[in-house]
């Protein structure tokens, strides 16, 4: 089941790579790194009625933009160390697919059910 889900998602970000025409790398650190801290930013403001969370963010990103002069030179990178972050659990009995999908599919999905049941209560 890991490896599906693993691979399922994989297949996702490159087509979505391919769509925007760009690496799977950027896409990744795109949608890790900026989509789905935004998204929960978002979340966590409609919580507490409020727009700090997201302004403070886009922020970040706007000010992320001006200064990043290679998007995929750093995607590039820091895609490489997220790599070598969910390698380094493999010490524990763990592998990267197993890994990968915990904190990168698991983890974001309880964090997104926790905001919407806090939201819809």
């Amino acid at each position: 089941m890991i490896n599906l889900i693993f691979k399922f998602v994989a297949n996702q970000l490159h087509l979505l790579a391919r769509k925007l025409n760009l690496t799977y790398n950027e896409i990744n650190v795109i949608v890790y790194f900026f989509v789905v801290p935004l998204s929960c930013a978002v979340l966590i403001d409609v919580y507490f009625d409020s727009y700090f969370c997201t302004l403070l963010f886009i922020t970040f990103i706007v000010g992320f933009r001006v200064g990043c002069t290679n998007f995929k030179l750093y995607a590039d990178s820091l895609f490489l160390k997220s790599v070598q972050f969910l390698n380094y659990f493999n010490r524990f009995g763990s592998n990267y697919y197993k890994t990968s999908v915990w904190i990168c599919v698991v983890v974001p999905v309880l964090i997104y059910f926790c905001l919407f049941y806090l939201i819809l209560i």
